[in-house]
């Protein structure tokens, strides 16, 4: 199991091999079919980094973002409204923007993150 101490700088050595070695990890549940690895923060105020493990039809769902998310696709691939990110993406979220996530055959994504995201209900349809 990788323990992280606080006093020390993170070093996670060949993350984009990570499918290797995730089993060293501590992860917990997130959300239904998604499991989340914190690296620092608690996810309820300022910034994060996470990852997290989406089992196939992983999903999260419609949120906006406050701050910038970035997430960095390790393993697999996750799609939302406008489009699919592959092993070795970067997707950069706007503050004000908004989506939902899925992974239909299961993903590892490196997500950090300036402020929590909120969900909200999805736009309606005219």
């Amino acid at each position: 199991m990788i323990e992280l101490d606080p006093r020390s700088p993170l070093r996670l050595p060949d993350l984009l091999a990570i499918e290797r070695w995730q089993h060293e990890l501590a992860w917990q549940p997130f959300r239904e079919r998604i499991e989340v690895h914190r690296l620092y923060g608690d996810g309820t105020a300022g910034a994060s980094a996470v990852l997290l493990r989406y089992q196939p039809g992983g999903r999260v769902p419609w949120h906006e973002h406050v701050g910038h998310e970035h997430i960095l696709v390790l393993a697999g691939s996750q799609r939302d409204e406008s489009g699919t990110a592959g092993t070795g993406s970067l997707v950069i979220n706007r503050p004000g923007s908004a989506h939902s996530v899925e992974s239909e055959d299961g993903c590892i994504v490196l997500v950090i993150y300036e402020q929590p995201v909120r969900f909200v209900a999805p736009p309606t349809k005219d």
